[in-house]
């Protein structure tokens, strides 16, 4: 009894949703060129929130050098984002990660990618209204922070902000009542942010390029003194940031690397492309060059806005949450910065707002699955609205902007987002050497007739048969399609590669320098992991493909999906120990929430209760 109640255990944990086919879904759909695709990608990936996390990691983080990590983060998300538009094929309808993983990959997969998106749009949230709210600050005179501080500084931990700002609280409280009431982002009302959020890059590469200096790249340790003796408190309200070795690149090639992993995920705004590219004239050539022109213009314009802010202001000095209003302040241009600073209120709220609905529309499907509390799923009679999950989510973000630092919070963006977008390449990987279901079910019942035809003619048992037939489905292609039981050997080998380049991405993140300097112990613990590394994905390449057409397919398989895990992971690795506490407690609280809760209690009563790998 128990050994079934384990196999039911594990059944449940790859349950899958299955959606009601839609023949004529892709007929409506209409057929957009790759300018139409740039354009939606370019829209939905420039954030007016993120030049706020880009001075908070020039300042503390990767000073000037945060050109080269915007640079490595574009090339890295390039080759995550060739993994989506597989993984959306698959599932036609869907405009969701967290339903594609469903659908294709099973529950567990599934509440893993929703509940870090949660974490990811939470954090998020907790940052553009902190910036909202020292912009807002900034056009009082900072009298609204100073009144604050001086209040509660001395009542509060130190680990914790130096005041409480409440004017966070309250505009979080006011963006949960207007989503709340039904409030909707028309088209209107997204295209006049757009141009906004455009209007403030402009202006900001405008001013870098005429109010731009390059003694701001080549600062030592005399102008770091000179700075902290005198008021700079104008430009930061914590003061300085470090100095590192001064110049261009003052924090080294650890500085470049840990940029690269918190800017990573501004450049996942690529969805739009995968979901509006099914319909596309050629989606095998579309959607990876408008993807890659995407990625290319944000890269420009991120680099750009940072090295015009990085040029005017020494990095060191920008503010992380009001960098831009006060950079125009520091080069003496004041009236532009208080017109600047009203003009990035409205498009902070745009974005605030954004992040919110989809915050709360998160915690609602997962609440609708069954995965998280049934009372979150509670919809508002007349606008629809999921109101619990607007209210718990909204009042979680609100609590984390209210009490805690900007730069204590920020690197969980990061390490949420990665995670979900390592399990999708894991999935593309894992789905594309299953069997189809009519096929498996096919071949099942050939089997099974031939079986029954040499029956009775068998007379001898072959015990070396079960090892050499395991040997030849890993190294050699004994059937031109795969079966149910190559499919096991890749979902095997995906899995055991996970810890293995686990393993690689922490040497190499921890000890880079004793790795290329040739010291025996991690020298040879990397190179072992490599030819371990090698060898299973040697024997995943060895395996037969799916024959399930679909309108995208990524190249280069098996290596680009795992040579996507691989930099998730590294960037992972990036993060600071005490940002990994936290991320463990917020997975650790989703966990019990899981297998406390969701899993007795989703929704997902039509699904296969087999495991990707056994798809009969």
């Amino acid at each position: 009894m128990r050994c079934q109640d384990v196999l039911q255990f594990g059944q449940k944990l790859v349950c899958r949703r299955l959606l009601e086919p839609a023949e004529e879904y892709e007929s409506h759909v209409a057929h957009l060129n790759i300018l139409d695709l740039v354009v939606l990608g370019v829209g939905s990936t420039l954030w007016a929130g993120a030049y706020i996390i880009a001075s908070a990691v020039a300042m503390h983080i990767a000073g000037p050098e945060i050109i080269i990590s915007f640079l490595v983060a574009a090339l890295s998300s390039l080759w995550s984002g060739l993994c989506y538009p597989e993984l959306g094929a698959r599932v036609p309808r869907s405009s969701s990660l967290y339903l594609s993983s469903y659908v294709t990959m099973g529950q567990l997969f599934a509440f893993i990618t929703g509940w870090n998106f949660i974490l990811f749009s939470v954090i998020y949230t907790a940052c553009v209204a902190k910036a909202w709210s020292y912009a807002f600050d900034s056009l009082t005179g900072n009298h609204i922070s100073q009144g604050l501080q001086g209040t509660f500084s001395v009542h509060m931990p130190y680990f914790l902000a130096a005041y409480p700002d409440f004017v966070v609280l309250g505009l979080v409280l006011l963006m949960i009542g207007v989503l709340i009431l039904g409030a909707r982002v028309t088209s209107l009302v997204a295209k006049v942010s757009i141009g906004l959020n455009l209007l403030v890059l402009s202006f900001i590469l405008l001013s870098g390029f005429i109010k731009g200096d390059l003694r701001n790249w080549q600062l030592m340790e005399q102008d770091y003194n000179l700075a902290a003796s005198g008021p700079n408190g104008t430009y930061s309200s914590e003061g300085l940031g470090p100095l590192g070795s001064g110049g261009f690149v003052p924090f080294g090639f650890d500085g470049i690397l840990r940029g690269a992993a918190l800017c990573y995920y501004l450049f996942f705004g690529f969805a739009v492309i995968v979901n509006k590219g099914k319909g596309a004239r050629n989606p095998q050539r579309s959607i990876p060059l408008s993807m890659a022109i995407s990625i290319f213009i944000c890269f420009l314009v991120y680099s750009g806005v940072s090295a015009s802010l990085t040029l005017m202001v020494p990095y060191y000095q920008t503010d992380p949450y009001n960098p831009l209003p006060q950079a125009l302040l520091h080069v003496g241009w004041a009236p532009a910065s208080y017109v600047m600073a009203v003009v990035i209120l409205c498009a902070l709220l745009y974005s605030l707002l954004g992040t919110m609905f989809f915050m709360s529309r998160m915690t609602y499907a997962m609440a609708d699955d069954g995965l998280l509390f049934q009372e979150l799923a509670s919809i508002r009679a007349g606008t629809g609205t999921p109101i619990m999950a607007t209210m718990s989510s909204g009042s979680l973000a609100g609590l984390l902007a209210l009490l805690f630092k900007f730069h204590d919070i920020v690197e969980l963006i990061s390490l949420g987002i990665l995670l979900a977008y390592t399990i999708m390449p894991f999935s593309v990987l894992v789905l594309r050497y299953q069997p189809d279901l009519n096929s498996s079910k096919n071949e099942n019942t050939k089997n099974k007739s031939e079986i029954s035809e040499r029956e009775p003619s068998s007379s001898k048992p072959e015990p070396e048969a079960g090892t050499s037939n395991i040997l030849k489905l890993l190294w050699s292609h004994v059937n031109t399609s795969p079966s149910p039981k190559s499919g096991r050997i890749v979902y095997g080998c995906a899995l055991l590669l996970v810890p293995l380049l686990t393993a690689l991405s922490l040497v190499l993140a921890q000890w880079p320098r004793r790795v290329f300097s040739g010291d025996p112990v991690c020298t040879t613990v990397a190179v072992l992991l490599l030819v371990l590394i090698t060898g299973v994905t040697v024997t995943i390449w060895r395996q037969p493909r799916g024959p399930t057409p679909l309108l995208f397919k990524v190249p280069a398989m098996p290596v680009l999906p795992l040579m996507s895990i691989f930099v998730n992971v590294y960037w992972m690795m990036q993060v600071t120990p005490e940002t990994w506490a936290q991320f463990g407690i917020w997975n650790a609280i989703g966990f019990a929430i899981y297998f406390g809760y969701g899993i007795r209690h989703s929704l997902a009563g039509n699904t296969d209760p087999q495991p990707p790998a056994a798809d009969s």
